[in-house]
C-alpha cells in the first residue's frame, strides 16, 4: 500500500537535530533562528557576527570566545544546563584565556568540553549557532544597541509563533470534532456487540481509529509513536491542514461504510484511495489556501 502524504510548504526544514523556525532582523541584519523545543531556541552567531564584519564572521566569533568573561559565562551556562559538561577542560581554557597565543573556536569548545549551548552546523545553510541566552550575550558584546534590536525582534518572532500555534490548535481541534460523533455512533451501532465490556469496546474504537490512520498516514498510532519517540501527542497533532480536512471527510465516509456492513479490509483500501484523491485535490483548492493563510495570520 502506497500512501501519499503532503506537507505544508512552510513546514519546518530539518537542520541537524534542530529545525528552522524563522528569521529575525536587527538593524538590517537577518539572523536565523533554530529550535529544539519551546524553550530551546538557537540563534545564528554567524549571522549576528556579520553585523560587525560581513566578510569574516568567523573571526568575530573567535575573538569573542578568546575573552575571559565569555569563557566564564559559557562555562556557567553549561554547568547550569548540561550534566555532561567537562569542568576540567573548562578550567584549562579559563586559565589560558588572556594569553596572546590563546585561541578558541566554537568547534574546539564543543569538542573539548562536550558543550551543548553552542553548535556548529557544517554545509550549506550551516554556521555557528548558540542558545538564545548565549546569542544575546554575543550580540551585547558586539553592541548594546544591536543586542536590544535582536531581543526586540526575537520577541516579535515568539509572539507570532505563539499566535500561530494557538490558532492552529483551535483549527485542528475544530476539524477533528467535525465528524467525531457521526463516526463513533456508527461504530457503536454497527460494530460493538452489547455484551462487550467498556474496556473491550475501547479496543474496537482504537482499531477503527487506526483504519483512518493507515488510510491517511500509512501507519497505525502505535507504529507512529514507535518511530517518533521524541515527539509528544500523536500523528494527528502534527498533521497539515490538508490532512485534517481529508481526515474529517474520511470519518464521515467510514461511518457510511460501517453502516453498510463493508468489511474493514475493503474500507481501508477504499479510504486510502479516497485520501490520495482528496489530498491531491487539496493542492489545487484556493479555499484551503485561504484557511492556511488564516492559520498563519499575524496578530
Amino acid at each position: 500500500m502506497h500512501v501519499i502524504v503532503y506537507s505544508e510548504e512552510k513546514l519546518i526544514i530539518m537542520t541537524g537535530v534542530r529545525v528552522f523556525k524563522g528569521k529575525i532582523t536587527a538593524k538590517g541584519t537577518e539572523i536565523a533562528v533554530l529550535s529544539k523545543g519551546e524553550d530551546d531556541d538557537f540563534i545564528s552567531l554567524t549571522d549576528i557576527a556579520k553585523y560587525k564584519n560581513a566578510d569574516d564572521a568567523f573571526i568575530v566569533i573567535n575573538n569573542w570566545m578568546r575573552v575571559r568573561n565569555t569563557i566564564e559565562y559559557l562555562g556557567l551556562w553549561e554547568q547550569l544546563n548540561n550534566p555532561n559538561f567537562k569542568p576540567i577542560e573548562f578550567d584549562r581554557f579559563l586559565h589560558e584565556a588572556g594569553a596572546n597565543a590563546f585561541t578558541l573556536s566554537p568547534q574546539k569548545w564543543v569538542n573539548s568540553t562536550n558543550a551543548i549551548g553552542i553548535s556548529v552546523t557544517p554545509g550549506r545553510g550551516g554556521g555557528t549557532y548558540a542558545h538564545k541566552d548565549i546569542a544575546f550575550k554575543f550580540a551585547a558584546w558586539i553592541s548594546t544597541e544591536f543586542e536590544l534590536y535582536v531581543i526586540k525582534d526575537y520577541q516579535r518572532l515568539k509572539s507570532d509563533e505563539n499566535s500561530r500555534i494557538s490558532l492552529e490548535w483551535n483549527v485542528k481541534r475544530i476539524l477533528s470534532k467535525i465528524n467525531y460523533r457521526v463516526h463513533t455512533d456508527a461504530i457503536k451501532n454497527n460494530l460493538i456487540p452489547k455484551m462487550l465490556t467498556a474496556g473491550q469496546r475501547s479496543f474496537v474504537y482504537a482499531d477503527e481509529a487506526d483504519v483512518l490512520n493507515v488510510a491517511l498516514f500509512g501507519v497505525t498510532a502505535v507504529q507512529w509513536r514507535s518511530e517518533n519517540k521524541d515527539k509528544e501527542g500523536n500523528m494527528r497533532d502534527y498533521a497539515s491542514i490538508e490532512q485534517l480536512l481529508v481526515l474529517a471527510n474520511l470519518e464521515n465516509v467510514n461511518a457510511l461504510y460501517i453502516s453498510k456492513g463493508v468489511s474493514q479490509s475493503e474500507r481501508i483500501e477504499e479510504l486510502n484511495h479516497l485520501a490520495r484523491e482528496q489530498l491531491s485535490a487539496m493542492l489545487r483548492n484556493k479555499s484551503v489556501d485561504k484557511l492556511k493563510k488564516l492559520e498563519n495570520k499575524k496578530p
